[in-house]
């Protein structure tokens, strides 16, 4: 689901999702329909074995009636097993369509929706409000219906028997109908509230892992613990408030029926003893009865489900009201090779902060090497996420080979610009979709190739399983040189046209980072590159050289130039940072 389209109500959502699964749900509608014929069928086939059996019948007979009555009992399991599997592989099949098109939505929101929302926060969204629509999907509506269906049969057959039994059992099926709705209104707020205290606890669990490290270090433990605690007794509180709530619906709703089931059986016995009703028949009233409040509990269940859905499909919706800033373009072509790189009069804040960048202009030819310097918060980082258009100049323009990149869409932009930083990003997965990102349609032999260019082939030869070897959880068993060797294979193999390098080569030891320079030199080679670095000696390879302080360009030029003069404020860079000076001179 794209992030344009509005967000689903629970009719569009039934449409979207079980749409193209309406033969798996027709047949469960057909089910549905045999279990509720069945059911009603049960207590006539029983009423007249107990008054053929009252009345002295043959043996033949009785034998016959009971051979019925477990041929009955017999296809309504067998109805209501089959039905069962068909609801959950209807229910699992919907949520997980709509899972899979709620974490694309998520994933195409821009960083200040992350920035904003932890990724715990998110996984519950994505993965528990969805899990709870399951029951929604496979069988809510379709039981509603059943049931409501076997409610009628009951109460028609009841008031065929004698309209005051029917009466009676009418009028407290309406009243359990009655409590339900009106406390309908008051449940789902606490529903609501319920999960969106798991989503906070998830989210604070999340937070507090990824930083465990920090949190140790600091001796923050105590204070981690608490907040977890605090956040556990909230989601126990809440948790038990919903809980009370739907019980609350639930036993008043019961307590209505066992009382119509009294009231009916009462009935039944009176006319019983005045002659008007065989016994076959008492029973008949008396398992209609009970038949009768089962299905009206069935639907207190489900309207407790869809009390719970309804909180969910709320914040599902509410998600899918986000909207990314970054809206694709057009679909203008960009130029194929290297391409030159343009900021005109660029101005770029994040939020409501100082601006970052304060009317930067600056060309890079295409072919060209950039050497990006400046201290901590500078804006080296932000010219980058502007490049891959993460975010929008709120004044000025991106240009990529004379383009603006808000004409090619996102996918044609970052198909060509390529980025290589000292944080890389490694996944629980094979070193194959490690390498690719999971794109099945690189070969294999190319991957091994980039691999071994990159000196990588002793690593790869002691895998256990190659290529098919899977990495551990963010890396893990892997030395920082190697998975800054991994990042760069990854650049290798999308060939992208500008390569950003963001202090790439940050965390290798100095044999590690000589081992990487053949490969950097590669990867240079006819393109744009912009080589964002803390350091001097990381610039030695670029053309140019442009310096930034406090958002804005002070210096831009030649390397070879502005070294040559000593006023420069690159040439005074290679004043201090003397063992730099030969290299970069």
């Amino acid at each position: 689901m794209s992030s344009t389209t509005a967000p689903p109500g629970y009719r569009q959502l039934l449409v979207t999702y079980l749409g193209p699964l309406w033969p798996q749900v027709a047949l469960l509608g057909l089910l549905l329909l045999a279990a509720t014929g069945l059911a009603l069928a049960q207590p006539q086939v029983l009423r007249q074995f107990i008054d053929s059996a009252v009345a002295g019948a043959p043996l033949d007979t009785l034998a016959w009636v009971a051979l019925i009555i477990i041929g009955v009992a017999l296809a309504l399991q067998v109805a209501q097993v089959v039905e069962v599997y068909v609801a959950e592989n209807v229910g699992l099949s919907a949520t997980n369509r709509l899972r899979v098109d709620l974490a694309l939505h998520v994933l195409r929101l821009d960083p200040p929706f992350h920035a904003a929302h932890p990724p715990g926060v998110l996984i519950e969204r994505t993965d528990g409000d969805v899990a709870t629509l399951n029951t929604f999907f496979s069988r809510l509506v379709l039981y509603l219906i059943g049931h409501s269906l076997l409610i009628v049969g009951v109460l028609a057959l009841l008031v065929q028997v004698d309209w005051r039994i029917g009466a009676v059992a009418a009028t407290c099926t309406a009243l359990g109908v009655i409590v339900m709705e009106r406390m309908h209104g008051v449940v789902v707020p606490k529903n609501a509230a319920w999960r969106q205290a798991s989503a906070d606890l998830f989210g604070t669990i999340e937070e507090r892992l990824a930083g465990t490290e920090d949190v140790r270090a600091n001796g923050a433990v105590p204070y981690v613990v608490r907040r977890l605690l605090e956040r556990s007794r909230n989601l126990l509180w809440r948790q038990t408030v919903a809980h009370i709530a739907s019980w609350g619906t639930f036993q008043i709703a019961s307590l209505l029926m066992h009382l119509g089931t009294v009231l009916a059986l009462g009935i039944a016995a009176y006319l019983f003893m005045a002659g008007e009703l065989t016994i076959g028949t008492v029973y008949l009233v008396f398992a209609y009865s009970e038949s009768l409040r089962r299905p009206v509990e069935g639907i207190t269940r489900h309207v407790q489900e869809f009390q719970r859905a309804a909180a969910s499909t709320g914040r599902i919706r509410d998600l899918l009201a986000e909207r990314s800033t970054i809206v694709d373009g057009p679909g203008a072509m960009l130029p194929t090779g290297a391409p030159s790189v343009e900021l005109d009069r660029v101005t770029f804040g994040y939020g409501d902060s100082e601006p970052i960048l304060r009317d930067v202009s600056l060309r890079l030819e295409a072919g060209q090497v950039l050497g990006l310097l400046g201290r901590t918060g500078a804006g080296k980082t932000t010219i980058a996420r502007l490049l891959f258009r993460l975010y929008d100049p709120q004044v000025g323009s991106v240009r990529l080979g004379g383009i603006d990149l808000r004409q090619p869409t996102l996918e044609q932009l970052r198909a060509r610009v390529g980025i290589v930083s000292q944080d890389v990003q490694l996944f629980h997965a094979s070193v194959r979709d490690n390498v690719t990102l999971f794109d099945a349609t690189v070969p294999d032999d190319r991957i091994t190739a980039v691999l071994l260019d990159l000196g990588l082939g002793p690593w790869l030869d002691r895998l256990p399983n190659g290529l098919d070897s899977e990495l551990a959880p963010g890396g893990g068993g892997l030395s920082a040189g190697e998975s800054q060797l991994l990042a760069f294979a990854r650049a290798f193999l999308k060939d992208p046209g500008l390569i950003v390098l963001d202090e790439a080569s940050s965390r290798l030891d100095p044999a590690t980072e000589r081992l990487l320079e053949c490969a950097v030199d590669r990867l240079l080679r006819g393109r744009t590159a912009i080589v964002i670095a803390h350091r001097l000696r990381t610039v030695q390879r670029a053309d140019r050289i442009a310096i930034l302080e406090d958002g804005q360009l002070v210096e831009a030029g030649d390397r070879v130039a502005l070294a040559s003069v000593p006023d420069s404020r690159f040439g005074r860079l290679l004043r201090i940072g003397l063992e730099d000076a030969g290299v970069l001179a």
